[in-house]
């Protein structure tokens, strides 16, 4: 069963933590945003398609939602799953993990996407912008979730100020301690 998930908006920085926790661990993951381009090729089409088909067809964003469950629930399935709803998941489902929102400002988050993909901080604010409001749309019509709500989590890093591996620390001492509890 799955030990961690990771959670964030675009830009955050999970799947840099992902791959750190991975790699200092010997841990496997499971990327929900993989999954979704997987999902998207597979049809043949481009993510945006793929995005409007799951915006007029939410059975298919359910599919791809159950495919991560079933992993994270999964006695043979990776000890990290990573994905934007996966805390919620882990919570609703009751499944005994550490549970993060790594915490990154919208303009933390554009520089990052500016400095990974070029581009101006302004064109990268206008899509974090736009990318958080049709989610958070679709979020609320599939589930009823609101990316604000921290309930679901365990731990909230804020990661503005943080270095990767700054974060990596901090996740890696809840880690630790979880497992000496």
């Amino acid at each position: 069963m799955v030990l961690l998930t990771v959670s964030g908006h675009p830009g955050s920085g999970t799947t840099t933590l992902v791959g750190n926790i991975c790699g200092r661990r010997g841990w496997s993951s499971l990327n929900g945003g993989q999954v979704f381009r997987e999902a998207a090729s597979e049809r043949g089409v481009s993510v945006e398609e793929f995005s409007a088909l799951c915006e007029a067809e939410p059975e298919v964003d359910k599919i791809l939602d159950e495919k991560l469950l079933d992993a994270m629930q999964s006695a043979g399935g990776p000890e990290v799953v990573e994905s934007r709803l996966c805390g919620w998941w882990a919570h609703n489902n009751e499944i005994d993990c550490v549970r993060l929102w790594l915490a990154v400002s919208e303009d933390e988050r554009a520089r990052r996407v500016v400095s990974r993909e070029g581009g101006s901080v302004e064109d990268a604010l206008d899509r974090i912008r736009q990318r958080m409001s049709d989610d958070q749309a679709r979020y609320e019509t599939l589930y009823d979730i609101t990316l604000d709500d921290m309930t679901p989590y365990n731990l909230v890093v804020d990661g503005d100020e943080l270095s990767p591996e700054e974060v990596v620390d901090a996740v890696e001492a809840v880690l630790n301690a979880e497992e000496g509890a």
